[in-house]
Order: structure tokens, then sequence, then C-alpha cells
């Protein structure tokens, strides 16, 4: 029989946990607990996706650590054999890390080394990548650095613009390879070295340029700014790019490409039209 593994996943968004603690059970293997922060002041994520008591996954402990340092002793209390790691803000230290007996694996949204980082989503869509990537790696130190365990991806579609409608695809993807990065950490696999050949920063967005819609460009590249300012889920200041329509000032929440119908404003832009589907007053 396979090896049962102990493991705590250390999460902050809910879906993911459940996704997380489903997945393992499935394997065989046994989460016994779910560590999240006590507060987040870095994201205003919607109240569904909140990790809370009410939204925790049945049958596992539920833990809130009061900051980064409370870590390592919570799961020095559970004795874990692996620390699965999942849509987490804090930049956990090495002595938390080191805790588990088998290391600390996390799940980042992107083809690393590409777009390292607190936002891989919003670059990805940005810089206007194909495909949304995924990868399982070891924890170390440094941010999205570790050795890599499995990656893969799937296309980035045109209407990918709310998280809760494209998030299950990724997710899928994510369980999907989680088999293979658990069996190269049973195995003992150190796993592949990160190159820095095509390495990447995927920070938050501070350059004031990109605040600003400039109805003179490309379309896509518009409808892309508009999602990867949805994808920072407020870690940038802003959670969507101003604009001018029609002489007034406004946030624009949702774009696309092609006539949805209903109330959407039809704009010129530098090589054709976009549909302003949603905005806010400033």
């Amino acid at each position: 029989m396979a090896e049962r593994l102990r493991i705590v996943t250390i999460c902050s968004i809910a879906p993911l946990a459940h996704a997380l603690v489903g997945t393992l059970r499935e394997l065989g293997h046994v989460p016994v607990a779910v560590l999240g922060p006590r507060r987040d002041g870095n994201r205003e994520m919607p109240p569904h996706l909140v990790l809370t008591e009410a939204s925790a996954p049945a049958g596992v402990d539920l833990l809130f650590a009061r900051d980064k340092h409370a870590i390592e002793p919570l799961l020095r209390a559970y004795a874990p054999d692996l620390m699965l790691c999942s849509g987490f803000p804090w930049k956990i230290p090495q002595a938390a890390l080191d805790v588990p007996r088998l290391g600390s694996v996390n799940q980042h949204p992107a083809l690393l080394p590409r777009h390292r980082g607190p936002i891989p989503l919003a670059w990805t869509v940005r810089e206007g990548d194909p495909v949304w990537g995924m990868t399982w790696h070891y924890m170390d130190a440094e941010l999205d650095t570790g050795n890599l365990l499995a990656q893969g991806s799937i296309p980035v579609l045109d209407d990918d613009v709310s998280i809760d409608e494209f998030a299950p695809r990724i997710q899928a993807l994510a369980m999907g390879l989680l088999p293979q990065a658990l069996d190269r950490v049973m195995a003992g696999d150190p796993g592949d070295r990160q190159s820095e050949d095509g390495a990447t920063w995927a920070g938050h967005f501070e350059d004031n340029d990109y605040v600003r819609i400039d109805w003179s460009h490309a379309a896509r590249a518009i409808h892309n700014q508009v999602r990867a300012w949805r994808l920072t889920f407020g870690m940038s200041g802003l959670r969507a790019p101003l604009a001018e329509i029609d002489g007034e000032e406004v946030v624009v929440i949702e774009t696309q490409l092609s006539d949805p119908g209903g109330d959407a404003r039809r704009v010129e832009c530098g090589d054709g039209l976009l549909w302003v589907v949603s905005t806010e007053p400033v």
C-alpha cells in the first residue's frame, strides 16, 4: 500500500482549501488541518472566497495564524509529513517550511520561472500570454524560486474575465498535476532546479501609465488591461482602470471583444471596437 501522508494545507481561499482537502483524501492521504491568516489586509476578496469557520472544509482542524511567525509552532503541533500551500498572502519563514518531514510544497498559478510573485494571474493577462500556467514546486526562503515538481497549462480564453468563471478550469489543472508532484516528493526526488532564463516578476502594478485606459490602443490590449486590474484583487491599490467615456470619468470593470448585447457601450479603439459591459463612477 502506498504511503499515507499526514498533510497540513496552508491557504486563505475557501474553494482552494476544499479542492486540496478533497483531492488529498481521494489520493489516500490524511489532511489533518487547514491553516489560514487571521488577518489579511492585502486583499479585498469577495466574501464567498474568504476562508472562515463557516466556509472551511469539514473533518479537519481549522487554524488561524496571528502572523507569519506563528506558523512554525502551529505546524510543529501537528508533526506533518508534508505541508501544501496554495493562495496564501504571507511569505512563510524558512523555519516553518522546514517543519514537515518531507518539506513544503506550493501551488503557483504560472509556468515558473515566469511570473514569480504575488499576482501571477494578472501578469499572465497583462503580458498577453496564451495560456494559464500552473506549477507545483518545493518552497524555499525566497518567493517562488524552489525546485519544480509538476507543471501544466490551459488556454487563456477571451471570455476569461471573472475569476469565479475560469478558476474551476485552473483548479482542475492544479489538482490533476498534484499526484505527480506528490509521487516525486514521496520518492525523495529533489525536483528540477529553476532556470533564471525567462524569469519574470509578477509584482503589484505601480506604473501610473497602466492606471488609465488610452482608447487609441488596440482593443485586445485594453481588454487585457481591464482583466489584469481585476485579477489584482485590489492588491495594487485599485481594482479596475480609469477611463473617459462620452465625457464621463469612470472605473471600467468589465469589457468584451465581441458584442454581448444588453446595455454594453461600444467604444472605438485604435484597431476596432470594444464593448464596455460594466463601469462605476470614479
